[in-house]
């Protein structure tokens, strides 16, 4: 399997997604014209990942900000991960947030409570 980056802009995060490592990075500002067409690449890559997924699969999500229609689409991302850590992998997700924000912390406790994978909080300080 092929290592997938999209180049992030002011609108699109950057993602890094290494299977042979089991490491996924989606960092940035998320607000594309078309989130489903945008996120598809990396929703088509750990489909095929959940084939053949690493004992550990680590997951860092900076977002600083997102819109609606990413959040659905984020939400699509972790049930594929959801589906690769019932399936034996271990799927940790780091939700990375600043300090006072507050918005993003309670984005990453709402996920947190409708998917079935551990989540850490982690606060980056300004």
């Amino acid at each position: 399997m092929e290592k997938l980056t999209i180049e992030g802009t002011p609108k699109t995060p950057t993602i890094k997604f290494d299977p042979e490592a089991g490491k996924l990075l989606i960092q940035g500002r998320s607000i594309p014209e078309n989130s489903i067409e945008f996120y598809k690449p990396l929703v088509d890559s750990l489909e095929e990942y959940s084939g053949s997924a690493k004992d550990k699969t680590n997951v860092d999500i900076v977002l600083e900000y997102f819109n609606t229609s990413s959040s659905k689409c984020i939400l699509d991302v972790f049930k594929k991960l959801e589906k690769i850590n019932s399936d034996g992998s271990e799927v940790t997700i780091n939700w990375h947030y600043e300090e006072d924000d507050e918005d993003m912390l309670e984005a990453g406790e709402d996920y947190q409570a409708i998917i079935n994978i551990p989540f850490k909080m982690v606060e980056i300080e300004e």
